[in-house]
């Protein structure tokens, strides 16, 4: 799909100086994302390296998972945070995760986390937490937490229907280049979607994270479910 040609922000037109999203069809201006506080600097400079690259980047409406949940999943997800005594945009120590996780065990399986899945969920944090700052930050934590949910409540067909146009050339662009037989197989899907998500600028940190950097959720965790893990082998797809 053709991407817009008047910056998001601004709604104003300058040829070269415009940022694409690689996810929707929205430019920028690099100075009106710096001017409203929507990418700190390390970000911003990110985005100019990177947006014109084939791999890309992605804008903060795209970043922001929580506007693919529906209402009652945000209340839901918001009234668990009250009562866990979490405080909205504050960051989190590894105690406040751990007695998150904790009370989520207890309100869908009524039984605390063993000693397994605690250290599970401290990996977790250290994969947020890559500069060992000792906490980790609100968006991160309720990136983490949108992709739970949606893990839970979506199937497969239903989160390709939450895919952009551009997402759908993408895919079906990379199976294409792939394709020998009418299928791929599972590794060759998992070494595109790593290709995909690979960022270009490994000394720079984005304000969100895939799911790749956190690895498995617990059982605990929102989005999780015993019968959906990932499997292993040499399982095939078909376009």
């Amino acid at each position: 799909p053709p991407r817009d040609e008047m910056c998001d922000v601004c709604e104003v037109w300058t040829a070269d100086d415009l940022y694409p999203c690689r996810v929707c069809t929205r430019v920028f201006h690099d100075g009106c994302l710096r001017e409203l506080g929507y990418l700190r600097a390390e970000a911003l400079q990110e985005m100019r390296d990177a947006a014109h690259t084939v791999t890309g980047w992605s804008c903060y409406y795209c970043d922001n998972l929580n506007l693919l949940l529906t209402e009652e999943e945000m209340y839901s997800m918001v009234e668990t945070f009250k009562q866990c005594k979490i405080i909205p945009e504050s960051c989190l120590v590894s105690d406040e995760l751990l007695q998150y996780r904790h009370f989520v065990s207890k309100q869908q399986f009524e039984k605390d986390l063993t000693d397994e899945q605690e250290e599970e969920v401290l990996a977790q944090f250290a994969a947020l937490d890559p500069e060992k700052k000792g906490h980790i930050e609100w968006s991160d934590f309720l990136y983490f937490e949108s992709l739970a949910v949606l893990r839970k409540f979506r199937t497969e067909n239903s989160m390709v229907r939450l895919l952009t146009a551009k997402e759908r050339d993408k895919a079906r662009s990379v199976f294409l280049g792939l394709d020998r037989d009418g299928m791929i197989t599972r590794a060759e899907c998992r070494q595109a979607q790593q290709s995909w998500f690979h960022n270009p600028n490994k000394d720079s940190q984005s304000c969100n994270v895939s799911i790749s950097q956190v690895g498995p959720m617990c059982e605990s965790s929102p989005g999780s479910s015993g019968s959906e893990r990932s499997k292993t082998g040499d399982s095939r797809f078909v376009l």
